[in-house]
């Protein structure tokens, strides 16, 4: 069959724009069923808490009901998993957070998975400030005076964290790395014994997410020392920085959403452009703030290296501290 050089380009060009036709169908079709948002921690925590108030805004947003799919477990890795094993489709979504970082590492060589590999980021969320505090009974009312006291003290001064492996556990490991203090961690499954037992003065500091102490902190059950993040923040007035008395010294919760590696670019466009107009809307980032979280809008790839460069640290800790999974 003879076919003339006019009929050829047509053909071509027709083949070309296939791509971006499919692509503009995905995302114009998507999502056409409800889509499940999987938090690897259990009901009431800060991510299960943040997780549902984006839900609620993407589903009115896409016209989809975001069905958050609580798999508690292994430092958040067995919600990872489950993400990493599921069609990548846009329909099943992990709400990832710093574990994602941490068990890179703490997990290596112990999974069959690796999210630096298995993981597409779509958009960041929310980024959290973590308050060093102590039991009101300490003698100390500064980052200075706290380590003091340690030094004096080597080896008695009791650190709660939230489980092994966990964001608060390594921050913990990290101060003791950089200040040389000996900080003995003692590990609750969750937030509220943790700051039971702190308040009751049977361990004496803690690494946390301001979101679970705020209102501890408010009512003078527990007295802040400074905030790990680079800069003082607005929900806690007047507390300083941990970095202006030990330089360097910063960690922070951060929660985003991921999906299986392979998901269709325009299916992830499309959810980092509703997640980040969600997160212009002023009734969220009000619901936010008052748990402590800033909104953190970006790119796709901007979300992607922020997770390597947290990786990347917290593997520093974790290889240092020697710590592996059980």
């Amino acid at each position: 069959m003879n076919i003339d050089r006019r009929h050829l380009l047509q053909l071509a060009a027709g083949a070309a724009t296939l791509p971006a036709i499919t692509r503009t169908a995905f995302a114009d079709t998507y999502p056409s069923k409800p889509v499940h948002l999987v938090v690897g921690f259990g009901a009431g925590s800060a991510s299960d808490i943040n997780a549902r108030l984006v839900g609620q805004s993407l589903a009115k947003r896409m016209g989809q009901n975001f069905v958050i799919d609580n798999r508690a477990g292994a430092g958040g890795n067995i919600a990872t998993e489950y993400i990493v094993r599921s069609p990548a489709d846009g329909y099943s979504l992990l709400y990832a957070s710093t574990a994602i970082a941490i068990d890179a590492t703490l997990y290596e060589g112990k999974s069959n998975f690796d999210p630096r590999r298995d993981l597409a980021p779509v958009a960041g969320v929310v980024r959290t400030p973590v308050v060093m505090e102590v039991t009101p009974g300490l003698p100390v009312k500064t980052v200075p005076e706290f380590i003091a006291y340690a030094k004096a003290h080597p080896g008695k001064i009791n650190v709660a964290t939230v489980g092994a492996g966990s964001l608060q556990h390594l921050t913990a490991i990290y101060f003791n790395m950089v200040t040389g203090v000996d900080l003995v961690p003692v590990h609750y499954r969750g937030a509220a014994p943790a700051i039971t037992d702190l308040i009751a003065g049977r361990v004496q500091v803690m690494f946390d997410v301001v979101v679970s102490s705020l209102s501890y902190i408010k009512s003078g059950q527990l007295r802040p020392l400074a905030v790990t993040t680079a800069d003082e923040q607005k929900v806690l007035p007047g507390v300083p920085t941990a970095n202006k008395f030990v330089p360097g010294f910063e960690a922070a919760g951060w929660q985003g959403v991921c999906a299986p590696a392979k998901t269709p670019a325009a299916i992830i466009d499309r959810l980092n452009k509703e997640i980040n107009e969600s997160l212009r809307d002023p009734d969220l980032v009000a619901n936010l703030a008052k748990l402590g979280g800033v909104p953190d809008i970006g790119t796709p790839a901007v979300f992607g290296k922020f997770i390597a460069s947290e990786t990347e640290k917290w593997g520093k800790v974790v290889r240092k501290a020697g710590l592996k999974a059980g």
